[in-house]
């Protein structure tokens, strides 16, 4: 009986299995993905097979109605395993999202279907080379043409950008100065006439891969706009917050299962004629990042909670999303640290450390999260943008 109140027993269930599954097919991999930076499509169909990708989505478009916290518990399993490769999870639940509550039904019934199969990887194109917090300053032009729009322009730093089929993209098609209320959202395939992508050298995160998508008159149809024009930054942003909270999960899996090895190995080592838990300066510090990981889990489970009833949860996903990857790379280092020379070989550690860090960086800034959280607790009068 889980003793978690958000986990009941066929959530903890589900999470059982993917964790066997993540520890037969997944884990094997997971340092030669990182070295060769090649990403296992196999491996994405069979999680898709065995219904691992975004289950939360209707059925109706491939999903199984299971709700944002059999999400979490998937991507959290994965994550685990392997953080990279669970980027799976997490553009598929928030592009699936995206697609499901915005798109035309006959244009995104067979991309959903095709991305919770593991037919299909998608991306999210926002940040762009003049910056990525300040999404509201999107320069990427996106014009109209009859039944078509036009896109010219460059997204920079986009995850999987020269591996998805298909992205979310968001550009302008008002005003500069209308800010986010200028920006239009499209369903874009990634094989479009015009499309070109590269890809950089990260520090992590490497089997996913991170680069540019440029764009030079990429003809679009209309119908595949998602959301309302001009209002594609308001309406479509809002899906952001259910992968915050995943985000979180996703990064303390890897803590989770770091402080576990780390409690094993002191345990084990001895100096001085005891093992190396008996001296606090080794014991207390894990014991302090134990409880952190306790708390923040929880925390993420909750916001996954408060989405699926449909209650306020945006103040939720962006404590979840600057504590989560902060309080993960600490708790890595720390464990890092205690194996010594042994873990500061290139290996599962080391990696685990530089797949982590990026979560500081993408996907929204601690800055910007806390200014989030300050906004729904003193009103945005009160702190301006």
């Amino acid at each position: 009986m889980s003793k978690n109140p958000y986990i009941d027993a066929d959530l903890e269930f589900l999470s059982e299995t993917v964790e066997k599954f993540a520890q037969k097919y997944i884990a094997p991999g997971f340092l030669a993905r990182d070295q060769s930076r090649i990403f296992d499509r196999d491996l994405m169909k069979m999680m898709g097979e065995m219904g691992f990708i975004a289950p939360e989505l209707p059925e109706h478009y491939g999903g199984q109605d299971m709700g944002r916290l059999a999400a979490g518990v998937i991507h959290e399993a994965v994550a685990k395993y392997d953080l990279s490769f669970s980027y799976i999870n997490l553009l598929a639940s928030l592009n699936g999202q995206i697609l499901a509550e915005h798109g035309d039904p006959e244009v995104v019934t067979p991309w959903l279907h095709k991305l919770t199969r593991g037919e299909a990887l998608f991306a999210i194109g926002l940040t762009e080379p003049r910056g990525g917090s300040d999404a509201g300053s999107l320069r990427l032009k996106i014009e109209r043409d009859g039944d078509e729009y036009v896109l010219n322009g460059e997204k920079t730093s986009i995850s999987a950008a020269d591996q998805a089929d298909a992205a979310v993209i968001f550009g302008r098609t008002g005003s500069i100065e209308s800010g986010a209320h200028g920006v239009t959202a499209l369903l874009v395939p990634m094989d479009l006439p015009g499309i070109s992508t590269t890809r950089f050298d990260c520090h992590g995160q490497r089997a996913i891969g991170r680069g540019s998508i440029f764009f030079e008159n990429v003809r679009v149809p209309v119908n595949h706009r998602l959301g309302d024009e001009n209002k594609g930054f308001v309406q479509v942003m809002q899906g952001f917050d259910f992968s915050r909270a995943l985000i979180g999960l996703q990064v303390l899996a890897v803590a989770r299962v770091s402080l576990d090895e780390a409690w094993a190995y002191a345990a084990e080592r001895e100096a001085f004629g005891k093992p190396l838990t008996a001296f606090q300066g080794v014991s207390h510090p894990l014991a302090d990042y134990e409880t952190q990981v306790e708390a923040a889990r929880l925390l993420c489970l909750q916001t996954l909670w408060l989405k699926d009833n449909h209650l306020p949860h945006t103040a939720e996903a962006g404590m979840c999303k600057w504590w989560g990857p902060k309080l993960a790379y600490d708790v890595v280092h720390q464990c890092l640290l205690t194996f010594g020379h042994a873990g500061y070989d290139r290996g599962v550690m080391e990696q685990r450390l530089r797949d982590i860090l990026g979560f500081q960086i993408g996907d929204g800034t601690a800055q910007i999260m806390k200014t989030i959280i300050a906004r729904h607790k003193a009103g945005r009068k009160a702190v301006p943008a």
